[in-house]
């Protein structure tokens, strides 16, 4: 707004500009509501009973496993965040309060406490238990949920348990 000659002068915004600058504030308005993809490994205890779960996977640094994570019965968790960094993950789980577990034939290196070990071979000599792990195949997708379930109601994503030697990339085991 400006004054000439004693008469108030405001600057009209033609139609055109004043659409464009209402498109760019709208963009901007819905840009601070959207959220990014998500790309996550997450595990659900479909469960009555706390489970402890491990993981393991290999990545450009070679295999790691890490546990624990401690979930409530019918809780989720997201172990991996990110987009992931393989194709296969193994998972252990163990149930606290009813005992049983789920399990696999790859065998990796766990331990009692929280931990993050790298390398699966010569558990027992590195001072580490040796577990064996279900393999879930993410079927290279950026983000993966798995269900544990009741014995009995086991879901699809769990894959029958397959021999050391057929799983890509992990070296034979003897027992």
């Amino acid at each position: 707004m400006m004054w000439v000659g004693g008469i108030r002068v405001e600057r009209i915004v033609s139609g055109g500009r004043r659409r464009a600058m209402l498109l760019a504030a709208c963009a901007l308005l819905l840009l601070a509501f959207v959220k990014p993809a998500a790309a996550d490994f997450n595990l659900c205890n479909n469960t009555g009973g706390r489970v402890g779960i491990a993981i393991g996977y290999k990545d450009a640094e070679g295999w790691t496993t890490e546990g624990w994570w401690n979930l409530a019965p019918r809780k989720c968790e997201t172990l991996v965040k990110g987009q992931l960094v393989a194709r296969f993950y193994y998972v252990y789980a163990v149930d606290y309060d009813r005992g049983g577990e789920w399990s696999g034939k790859a065998f990796m290196c766990t331990r009692d406490k929280e931990f993050t070990i790298k390398g699966i071979e010569d558990c027992l000599a590195r001072g580490y238990d040796r577990t064996g792990f279900f393999e879930v195949d993410t079927s290279e997708q950026r983000s993966w949920t798995v269900q544990l379930t009741e014995t009995g109601d086991q879901p699809a994503q769990f894959p029958p348990s397959v021999a050391p030697s057929a799983i890509p990339g992990l070296p034979k085991q003897s027992k």
